[in-house]
């Protein structure tokens, strides 16, 4: 049996974040944090487009089948939820300019999932 009583994992994780906050506090680290969280930024938008490009490589062929319209609107999709992330994350948005980039990248969402579903559509 351990020496430290059972303690609540939120409660612990709670702990934990308020002794980092502190030590950030204490040693003024806020200009590292804002580097850091810069670098995070770039590194999740490597990550997403290197998974992209993975599940693309996979599935070329299949997509190489379909008619030319249905690659149009598929890769236009693409295109073009990359073009809106890509301007969100170079100029930001406030207010309505959030509800028009997610308005934009589920609306490019649907289009690739359903040409992608009527591509897959056995009759």
């Amino acid at each position: 049996m351990s020496r430290f009583p059972r303690i609540n994992p939120t409660l612990r994780g709670l702990l934990i974040l308020a002794a980092i906050a502190g030590i950030v506090v204490v040693l003024q680290l806020e200009q590292t944090l804002i580097a850091l969280s810069l670098l995070v930024r770039v590194a999740f938008i490597l990550a997403i487009a290197y998974f992209t490009f993975l599940t693309w490589r996979e599935q070329r062929e299949g997509i190489a089948m379909w008619s030319p319209r249905a690659q149009l609107v598929f890769y236009g999709a693409a295109v073009l939820a990359v073009a809106d992330v890509g301007v969100y994350w170079y100029g930001g948005a406030v207010g309505y300019q959030v509800l028009a980039f997610v308005g934009v990248l589920a609306l490019c969402g649907v289009a690739m999932w359903r040409t992608w579903r009527d591509q897959h559509t056995y009759v």
